[in-house]
């Protein structure tokens, strides 16, 4: 409650500061933009037979569409949604560990990163195409069977056959393009001009639309005796509980205590002071959930590309989320990225030596080698507690899914994200709030001394 309080005086402060409120506002507006265009469906979709076939089946992409919003389900503009920006990002921050020239633009600074993410830019656009060619062929060969066993196709008469199922193809990949394209851009620009990561805030409004939807069908199944009201509290209380799990293990740090030498200038000594090098838990955030969920991803995009191959389709339908070898594989890919996401933003002997040169040292730890290992074997230890607890949050409560017979997915990676960037949002607007307040204090004090001058 003491949290929830601070985030709301927090939101209510900041609307009290002109450039604060600005960039609120602006970063609301850029986020209805792209709720909007998550209702504008491409041209040639029968969206009536679409949305039966997401009702009625246990579809591959469920999981997937939580990410956009609901967009993927209504074949909108904005498909898509942000994460082939998000895979080709971190596919070219994993790169960087095994080509030198990738490593160098890392390491100069604001020009070698702006090299970085123009060529993140390019790879989204290749991602975007390979992702929409995919779905717009499996688009043209879905068709949903009515209750007298006709199939209806997904796709308007005029794009069902022929050339025009070809020029649908063409029109819906260049559409899911544009439209990743285009919230690329408003996330951009919601970093630059707004509060908090714009990348990061897509997600999360996509994520947190479907909450009001969830709610509804729950209470609709509720009211129709389908499900009794104490499954419906024990799903709350599951809710909250990881939610609460989630802030608790993303606060957790492991501080590793530091000493810096005393000099002496003068007539004063300086320094000797003890401080600490912080290290979370969750060392690799939700970098490693994301990353994981786009490969397991992969089969069911793929097997769109051939409707008509069995052995493809029974590939595919073992990777559903909620099924044990989905599970298995989405755990160990998660383990597997942790540590080596860890590995690549953490490097022990550059962390050495940068305390070797500012004259740090760790208390009972001599510098350089020694250390550099010591850090190592922290980061170690605490990266497999931080693994686990990402798997265990990613992959239970799919199965929670089924077997409380919940209409919608209480995915922990979707609550994982959710409470990440809020979390990461409050504490950029909190910073704003005490620069906007030592400002204040500063132009206060200079009106002070002009008065007594």
């Amino acid at each position: 409650m003491e949290a929830l309080k601070k985030a709301i005086d927090a939101f209510i402060n900041a609307f009290k500061i002109e450039d604060l409120r600005k960039k609120l506002l602006f970063t609301l507006g850029l986020l209805i933009v792209y709720r909007i265009g998550s209702h504008i469906t491409i041209p040639g979709v029968n969206a009536a037979v679409l949305a039966e076939y997401f009702k009625n089946s246990n579809n591959l992409f469920g999981l997937y569409d939580s990410f956009t919003g609901g967009a993927f389900a209504k074949a909108t503009v904005f498909a898509l949604g942000i994460m082939p920006y998000i895979s080709a990002s971190i596919i070219l921050q994993l790169m960087g560990s095994v080509i030198p020239a990738i490593q160098m633009l890392q390491k100069e600074g604001q020009e070698g990163r702006a090299r970085l993410n123009q060529y993140t830019r390019y790879f989204t656009v290749v991602l975007s195409a390979l992702q929409g060619w995919g779905i717009s062929v499996w688009l043209s060969n879905l068709k949903v069977t009515t209750a007298a066993g006709t199939g209806i196709s997904a796709l308007a008469d005029d794009f069902a056959s022929g050339a025009g199922n070809m020029g649908f193809r063409i029109l819906a990949t260049l559409t899911f393009t544009a439209g990743t394209v285009l919230l690329m851009y408003l996330g951009e620009q919601i970093t630059s001009h707004g509060v908090g990561n714009g990348i990061s805030l897509i997600i999360f409004a996509g994520i947190v639309s479907g909450l009001p939807r969830a709610i509804l069908a729950e209470t609709e199944m509720w009211k129709e005796g389908i499900q009794p009201l104490a499954i419906e509290v024990f799903i709350i209380a599951i809710v909250v509980v990881i939610v609460g799990f989630i802030v608790f293990v993303e606060q957790a740090t492991r501080r590793i205590p530091l000493q810096s030498p005393r000099r002496t200038v003068g007539n004063k000594v300086l320094g000797g002071q003890a401080s600490y090098l912080p290290f979370k838990v969750n060392t690799a955030n939700v970098i490693p959930v994301i990353f994981a969920s786009c490969i397991m991803f992969i089969p069911a995009m793929v097997a769109s590309w051939f409707p008509n191959v069995s052995a493809m389709q029974a590939f595919a339908t073992a990777f559903i989320p909620g099924h044990i070898s989905y599970s298995v594989v989405d755990a160990l890919l998660i383990i597997f990225f942790t540590f080596f996401y860890t590995a690549i933003q953490y490097n022990p002997n550059d962390i050495a030596e940068n305390l070797k040169r500012s004259g740090g040292f760790i208390p009972g730890v001599r510098p350089g080698k020694q250390t550099a290992e010591y850090i190592d074997h922290v980061l170690t230890r605490i990266s497999l507690p931080g693994s686990l607890y990402l798997a265990f949050i990613s992959v239970v409560p799919l199965h929670l899914k089924d077997a409380l017979n919940m209409s919608f997915y209480i995915g922990g990676t979707s609550v994982l994200i959710v409470v990440g960037v809020a979390l990461d949002t409050l504490r950029q607007l909190e910073a704003q709030l005490h620069t906007k307040n030592y400002e204040g204090f500063l132009k206060r004090g200079r009106i002070r001394g002009r008065m007594a001058s």
